[in-house]
């Protein structure tokens, strides 16, 4: 408690907040440059924006051009705004002769060069006669000396690009991978390969359908930069402050009402917001301050912003960009991937929310007067318009039309429900050019009669927005903001394509998932002995190797984490565990699920926690010790993998089927496991509880979560003896506070 009373608890300035997001979220940290060079990038942002916003609703051009030009707007806005080397000093504005704007001429020319790279692809396809070039097919594994040269410069240029937007880890990892495809012959045992030559290594790093030019960068380019999009638009629009009046109204009132209106509204944040970093400061700038006033250590509230901030990348409907990657490598609709998310993420606020509640009783802290409260039918009466761009993306996409025509229909809607009023005629022209683009779809048998009826009617419905309506120029600035959001994710998808490139051509993958299982077979043979008593078997070897596996690689996610986005963290562990995993009977959905959780609780797990970090910035606590709150606090993330693992029912859509009523009985075994490790973790259920109390609370959570009758009464056995004296503990000290 002296932290939380010691600590400043003054509310942060707009400024201050974009001060933090700056040095936590890579994608905000942008360096200044000469307003004339600004304008120029500006126009580059926008022309970015709108290319991907028309592409989505109309046609997409040729993949080798659709994702040269997204690369192209990559490098001449990555290498104009992210410096060389991230010191103190660099991202101020510095002019000089070997400046442009700004911008070093180094980073011009990289920028020029990075352009010509990413187009040569597109303009080179059919050949280029005078040149010498043949078509495409003819130089499939046998580039040119161009091919050679653009390849080259391609890779080192988004490897740079990588390094300058999200630090030296991930491109260090991927020159391993690099260096392992080239180097094959060196290593040992089963690792050893005849190793790739480098003419066929470049080729298959350039060339579409691997590497570079892959599945990762097909799908941020497609679908994650237009979601990415949209979630800013919407938060400029006023959802987002919508997600949290209405949080605030559902829970503020109840016991520990702050930490309550910080859980539910990340919830709904999460929703629209990919970034675990965006969702803390967006939130977190309301919560962390009341949570703080009430009586909660400022380590704690920070660590509640960030463990609920970063469950916003696994709630459905719209989660992060890895979920649609995970869509297009298990060639599976997005819907049926949020479908498999639902109750893993209301296990994970479950978890979180049990923790907020039971340390507000131990504290003895009360919700927010009602006076404090916002007014539901003003929250309502002014922000009930803002909700109508989400409910169309949702149709659209829940609807079976492609996951970037919703994003083109939700964007649509927002650009309304922003900018077109009912009372102001000329503004009307977003609204009459959205139902003109139904119209035209629904004669060429785009849409249905009900789907386009249902968007016309939106449409006409946010022009009676009554909030100030936003100006063209305001939306200007929130399209360049989204852009800058998607430079990190983007440049982080081209050079993970490197990896899946070098995993695919030297079969990597299934070799270190034969080293896992081995590995943990081995471990598991000699660790049986623990669990057999004569003829009884407590646990196989079977079992044993299975569990054994999965922590291997759970542990792997998490110290792999450090430092590495999610989605890119996703690709790479993905494409090694998967094999692994296959081998020990898992089904492919849980298995990635399985490896996207853990690459989730890396963002929370000290050292390296970004969230975390951002949330301490805000609740002025120590980072350290908010990690750590914001881990414990995330226990139900943690252990959820484990369970669908083990009960791939509790995914709704895996290929083992699904039963109601092992499903109840599962999910009901998962959810009483995460309240006793809560209770374990805050030392406190109906009275507060003593450190053998906890570890046998703690003991018998990790026991319910394991899927079985058997599991389930051991687990019950072990906590019986807590519950019954929390019982005796709490009549005890009912007549005391009667």
């Amino acid at each position: 408690m002296a932290e939380g009373q010691n600590e400043a608890s003054s509310d942060l300035s707009a400024d201050d907040l974009k001060d933090i997001e700056r040095k936590y979220d890579e994608g905000a940290a942008t360096r200044t440059v000469a307003p004339g060079f600004a304008a120029f990038l500006r126009y580059v942002a926008l022309a970015f924006a709108v290319y991907h916003y028309l592409t989505a609703g109309f046609a997409l051009p040729p993949d080798f051009w659709h994702m040269g030009w997204h690369l192209s707007g990559l490098f001449i806005l990555t290498y104009a705004f992210f410096p060389l080397f991230k010191t103190s000093s660099a991202f101020d504005l510095k002019t000089g002769g070997l400046r442009i704007g700004g911008v070093p001429v180094l980073d011009i020319i990289a920028m020029v060069l990075g352009v010509a790279s990413a187009l040569y692809l597109g303009l080179a396809w059919r050949g280029i006669e005078f040149l010498g070039i043949e078509e495409q097919t003819f130089r499939m594994g046998n580039p040119n000396n161009y091919d050679m040269v653009f390849g080259c410069i391609l890779i080192v240029l988004v490897l740079d690009i990588a390094r300058r937007t999200l630090g030296w880890v991930l491109p260090l990892i991927i020159c391993l991978f690099m260096c392992y495809a080239l180097f094959g012959p060196i290593f040992p045992g089963i690792l050893q390969h005849p190793g790739v030559k480098f003419r066929t290594f470049v080729s298959s790093m350039y060339f579409p359908q691997e590497g570079i030019f892959g599945v990762t960068l097909w799908v941020v380019s497609t679908i994650v930069f237009h979601f990415v999009l949209f979630g800013v638009i919407a938060q400029r629009t006023g959802l987002g402050q919508l997600f949290i009046d209405n949080a605030t109204i559902l829970a503020g009132r109840y016991t520990g009402g702050p930490a309550k209106v910080s859980v539910v509204s990340s919830a709904f944040f999460g929703t629209i917001s990919g970034s675990s970093v965006a969702n803390t400061v967006s939130t977190g700038a309301l919560t962390i301050p009341n949570m703080k006033r009430l009586g909660y250590p400022g380590h704690f509230a920070g660590g509640v912003e960030a463990a609920a901030s970063a469950g916003g990348q696994i709630t459905p409907p719209i989660m992060g960009a890895a979920a649609f990657i995970m869509a297009e490598f298990l060639e599976l609709p997005y819907t049926t991937i949020v479908i498999a998310a639902i109750f893993p993420a209301l296990l994970h606020y479950v978890g979180v929310f049990a923790v907020v509640h039971l340390m507000a009783r131990r504290l003895n802290l009360q919700g927010l007067a009602k006076d404090k409260l916002p007014q539901f039918a003003a929250v309502w009466r002014d922000g009930w318009a803002n909700i109508v761009p989400l409910i169309g993306l949702l149709l659209v996409l829940f609807s079976g039309y492609t996951p970037f025509m919703s994003a083109f229909c939700g964007i649509s809607l927002s650009l309304i429900a922003g900018m077109s009023r009912i009372k102001e005629p000329l503004s009307l022209i977003y609204a009459m050019g959205f139902i003109a683009f139904v119209i035209w779809k629904y004669m060429g048998g785009g849409f249905d009669l009900s789907m386009s009826l249902m968007l016309i009617a939106g449409s006409v419905i946010a022009c009676f927005n009554p909030q100030r309506r936003i100006t063209l120029g305001e939306m200007a600035d929130t399209f360049e903001t989204g852009v800058k959001y998607a430079l990190a994710v983007g440049a982080a998808s081209a050079a993970v394509g490197i990896v899946i490139g070098v995993i695919n051509t030297t079969g990597v993958g299934f070799r270190i998932g034969f080293m896992v299982t081995q590995a943990a077979t081995a471990l598991g043979t000699d660790l049986h002995w623990l669990f057999t008593y004569g003829t009884f078997e407590l646990f196989s070897i079977s079992d044993l190797t299975l569990f054994i596996s999965l922590v291997f690689i759970a542990l792997a996610c998490i110290l792999m984490g450090a430092g590495i986005p999610t989605t890119a963290l996703y690709i790479m562990l993905v494409s090694v565990a998967q094999p692994a995993l296959a081998q020990l009977g898992i089904p492919p959905i849980a298995s990635h699920m399985f490896v996207l959780y853990y690459g989730v609780v890396a963002e929370i797990t000290p050292p390296v926690c970004t969230s975390a970090y951002a949330a301490s910035a805000i609740a002025n606590s120590n980072p350290f010790r908010t990690g750590i709150s914001a881990f414990t606090l995330g226990l139900g993330k943690v252990l959820a993998p484990m369970a669908f693992v083990y009960a791939p029912v509790l995914l709704f859509v895996s290929e083992t089927g699904f039963d109601l009523w092992e499903f109840s009985y599962t999910a009901t075994s998962c959810i009483v496991g995460v309240i006793s490790l809560s209770a374990a973790v805050v030392g406190y259920w109906l009275a507060p509880m003593g450190a053998l109390s906890r570890w046998l609370l703690a003991i018998s959570g990790l026991i319910f979560i394991a899927p079985s009758l058997q599991a389930d009464l051991v687990a019950l056995v072990i906590a019986s003896p807590v519950i019954l004296s929390q019982v005796i503990a709490r009549r005890r000290a009912a007549p005391a506070t009667g």
